[in-house]
Parts: C-alpha cells; sequence; structure tokens
C-alpha cells in the first residue's frame, strides 16, 4: 500500500510473497524504545534499515489513524485484566500497559484489511466480510453523551460519537476507560457476512468504513483464510473457489464460532477474577454497569477491573451507570461473581 501524505491509501498492490523475519522483534520491547522509556532492541539496532523503517512505520501509522478520525472511527481505551501467577498462586490483577508498536500493528492491519475487501469488490468476488450494524442503542449512547453537556444526533452518526469520544478523552483521560466499555456495549458486537458490492451492506460502524474484511491472520481465524483462498484465486485467474450459498455458511459458522469463543475467555476471566476476589467477601467497590437484560444485570469494578452480576438491588440500572456493589458470592468454577448494590 502507498500512503499518502494524508494517510489515504493511495495505491494498492497484492502479489504472492515470501517474507524473511531479520531482527525477530517483540512488541513490547519496540513499544519502550519507541516510548523513550528504554535502549532500541539490540537486534534492531544491528540489523541495517530496521530503526529507519520501524520509524517510518510510527508515522504512518500516525497518518491512518489521524485519517480514520477524521472519518468517523472511534478510539477506544479498553481494560482487560490478566492474573499475576506466582508459585501457582494468583497474587494480582493486573492491566497491560498500551503499547505503541501494537498500535502500529493495529492500524496497518485496518488499512490491509480494508484494501483487501476493495481489491475483491472491484473484482465483482463475493466474499465474506466484517461488519458493525448501526448500533439499535443508540438512544442509550445520547443519554450518556447528555451527561457531559453534549447533544448527540437522534440518528446514529459515527462522526458526532467519535468528536464526543475524543474530546472526553482529552478532558479526563483517566475514566476514559470505564466510557468506552459502555459505548463498546451498546454499539454491540461485530459479525460476519456475504458481500458482493460496496452498495450491499452497512460497513464497520465503529471503524467508519463501508469495506472491511478479516485477511490478516489465517493462521488463527478462518475468515482470513477464506479471504486470502479468494484473492489467490483471483491472482491464477481461476474460479471463484465458493458459492454464495457456501460463503453465507461459512460466515454464519465463523460469527457463531467467534461468539462461542468469546464466552469462553469472558468465563476463564471470571473464573480467575472469582479465585482472587474469594477472600473479599463483604467488601464494597466502584463499579459501571456493563449489560442491563431480562437476562441480568451485570458491572464491572473500576478496581480491580472484573466483571460480575448484579443479583440484588439491580432494579433500575442500565449500561453506562455508575454504582457501588458489595461482593456477596464468588464460584471459581461455574465462574460467578455476584454483587449487591451497596447504597
Amino acid at each position: 500500500m502507498d500512503i499518502d501524505t494524508t494517510g489515504a491509501v493511495a495505491a494498492q498492490s497484492i502479489y504472492r510473497a515470501r517474507t524473511w523475519n531479520y531482527a525477530q522483534l517483540a512488541y513490547e520491547d519496540v513499544g519502550e524504545w519507541l516510548d523513550n522509556e528504554g535502549p532500541i532492541p539490540p537486534r534492531a539496532a544491528a540489523t541495517a534499515g530496521i530503526e529507519g523503517q520501524l520509524r517510518l512505520q510510527h508515522e504512518l501509522a500516525q497518518r491512518l489513524l489521524d485519517r480514520r478520525h477524521r472519518e468517523g472511527a472511534l478510539d477506544f481505551d479498553m481494560v482487560e485484566a490478566r492474573p499475576v501467577v506466582d508459585d501457582g498462586r494468583i497474587t494480582d490483577l493486573t492491566v497491560p500497559k498500551k503499547n505503541p508498536a501494537r498500535w502500529i500493528i493495529e492500524n496497518f492491519m485496518i488499512a490491509a484489511n480494508t484494501t483487501m475487501a476493495q481489491y475483491l469488490e472491484e473484482r465483482g468476488i463475493p466474499s465474506i466480510q466484517r461488519i458493525v450494524r448501526s448500533p439499535q442503542r443508540w438512544p442509550r449512547i445520547v443519554e450518556i453523551a447528555a451527561r457531559y453537556g453534549v447533544t448527540l444526533p437522534e440518528a446514529a452518526d459515527p462522526l458526532a460519537l467519535s468528536h464526543f469520544l475524543a474530546a472526553r478523552k482529552a478532558a479526563d483521560p483517566d475514566h476514559f476507560c470505564d466510557l468506552s466499555l459502555s459505548i463498546v456495549k451498546l454499539l454491540g458486537p461485530g459479525e460476519y457476512v456475504v458481500v458482493r458490492s460496496a452498495a450491499e451492506h452497512q460497513g464497520h460502524f465503529g471503524l467508519a468504513v463501508t469495506s472491511y474484511t478479516h485477511s490478516t491472520a489465517p493462521n488463527r481465524r478462518y475468515a482470513d483464510l477464506i479471504v486470502q483462498r479468494e484473492v489467490k484465486a483471483v491472482l491464477n485467474g481461476d474460479p471463484a473457489p465458493y458459492t454464495d450459498a457456501e460463503l453465507a455458511d461459512i460466515a454464519a459458522r465463523c460469527t457463531e464460532r467467534e461468539n462461542a469463543a468469546r464466552k469462553v475467555e469472558r468465563f476463564m476471566r471470571k473464573a480467575v477474577a472469582a479465585v482472587w476476589l474469594s477472600n473479599r467477601i463483604g467488601q464494597t467497590f466502584d463499579a459501571i454497569v456493563t449489560g442491563a437484560s431480562d437476562k441480568g444485570t451485570y458491572v464491572r469494578l473500576l478496581k480491580p477491573p472484573v466483571e460480575g452480576r448484579v443479583v440484588r438491588g439491580e432494579k433500575g440500572l442500565d449500561v453506562g451507570d455508575h454504582t457501588r456493589v458489595r461482593l456477596i458470592h464468588t464460584d471459581p468454577e461455574r465462574g460467578f461473581i455476584d454483587f449487591e448494590e451497596a447504597s
């Protein structure tokens, strides 16, 4: 991809290639160096051209991000606690620091995925794309913005939401992760669908793009493997490897499996947190509501950042509300963390 000064992909070409990993760099080492918190990784320093390449990548990622923000892409700070284990015991829950090296790759992947989706669309090849629909709970997002004195449009508008989030991040960076969590929950999950042309679908609301797929990780996501097979068929001049019906079945299956995987990950985080919290029954915590439906009301503690269910006093709570809760029960084997609202 050729990226111009405005952050636009001015030209692209797709071809078979073989890559060689000269320096075998790690995110953490590169991130600390780019943040001026550590030295350049020794293997980067010892490999000609790598330092300049990394600095160029950092600059290009910023151009891409700035352009996406101008077009309405949403920027979130998400908190995900990870256990600290010492001699087989969970001693703490920590939140990994955001890393500029990961941020570079994230922006490059978004650009690459958009390019791959457009490549197949332009050639009239039906393919699997990744979408996030316009949020059904937009009125609740409007309510949350109003708490900060901001009036959002009645109809879902990613650009207006992007401006609101950017202003809140600048005004209160320490608590922006709490607002991020509320908005992410209200946006809803993504899904895989079959797309034949850019006019056929809603695009990705969170990224503010109309054409987007998953193509950069065929070693760990099946949808990416399908997209790469389709691209290779185009490059070889072969017929499309899948029918529309086959693609529809694959897209539905990928969405279902992703949702199942998300449940497993959520369960494991809760099981770990339940072990760590088991000796803190009766303590109270500040929390934010992350889910409210007939299935139950859920909160995430502000510190430590773990999620559980409010089983007493939950009436009237909605996503985005701040509340205070008391821990009343944990069950690590079932991944249960139960709270009651503390007045």
